[in-house]
């Protein structure tokens, strides 16, 4: 599992690739903490290359959603692939979550 971010034109880049399972989100919480503090920048999550997630990467994501929304930014999830989507889904997460192609 790789995760970075960086940031870009005044948001939030983060990068998700691989299996985002149990094992990883301890790795994946610790580098992705500081979009947690993102003082009213958005957050932009490119999932182009994540192939799985657990129920660990799915309270990873709400945690900075919660954050974001309370320092008033969005949180926006990019180039999800159709099996991930379908974990939303069935999690019910797919209504509080933005999607972008």
């Amino acid at each position: 599992m790789k995760a970075k971010f960086e940031e870009f034109e005044g948001k939030y880049i983060a990068t998700l690739a691989g299996e985002l399972d149990t094992a990883a989100a301890v790795e994946v919480e610790e580098t992705l903490k500081p979009l947690q503090e993102s003082a009213g920048k958005d957050v932009i999550i490119e999932c182009a290359e994540l192939e799985y997630i657990a129920s660990s990467g799915l309270r990873i994501l709400l945690s900075i959603l919660k954050a974001a929304k309370a320092n008033g930014s969005k949180v926006v999830l990019r180039h999800v692939n159709d099996d991930i989507k379908n974990v939303f889904k069935l999690t019910g997460f797919i209504n509080i979550f933005e999607f972008e192609d």
